[in-house]
């Protein structure tokens, strides 16, 4: 027969993150999320012919800017990647507190297009790409998170009743 625990011998919940399989999953999405914003730019400036973040003259590739958005976009997902991993560790809901702040920083990037002086074809398919880029980083990120976390319990020191000394 078992003997519920004192005090000093209490189970409580652990939480465990496996950081390699984080930060790979992070390093991988980092890459989908580069590689969605050059598909998108070649799919906006190579097939719709709308200059995007360069001149039409500069073809469907277009300048430096769009290496820099991919670069961007891969920086940012290592960014999401840190950030979960700290909610993780350090708040009582991580993923909510996750969801919230993708969901506003995907909102961000929807409407800050559109306070340049592009045209409004430009603003709008920039405003497009940010969302199917933000929207990659924000599941992939979160899954992986999901995945690297386990949880268990973990019994604090001391001899409990009944068990071998």
């Amino acid at each position: 027969m078992g003997y519920p625990p004192r005090a000093t011998e209490t189970t409580s919940s652990r939480t465990i993150v496996d950081s390699g399989r984080l930060w790979a999953g992070g390093i991988a999405s980092a890459v989908v999320a580069a590689l969605a914003g050059v598909v998108g730019f070649l799919v906006v400036r190579g097939l719709f012919g709308i200059p995007v973040l360069a001149p039409a003259a500069d073809g469907a590739w277009g300048d430096i800017s769009t290496t820099m958005y991919a670069l961007s976009a891969a920086f940012a997902a290592l960014l999401a990647t840190g950030l979960v991993y700290l909610l993780i560790l350090f708040t009582p809901t991580p993923y909510l507190f996750f969801g919230w702040i993708m969901g506003l920083a995907v909102v961000a990037g929807i409407v800050a297009p559109f306070i340049s002086g592009a045209e409004l074809s430009a603003k709008a398919a920039t405003a497009m790409i940010n969302l199917v880029v933000g929207v990659a980083i924000w599941c992939l990120v979160a899954n992986v998170a999901r995945t690297a976390v386990r949880h268990g319990a973990a019994r604090a020191l001391g001899r409990v009743p009944g068990s071998p000394a």
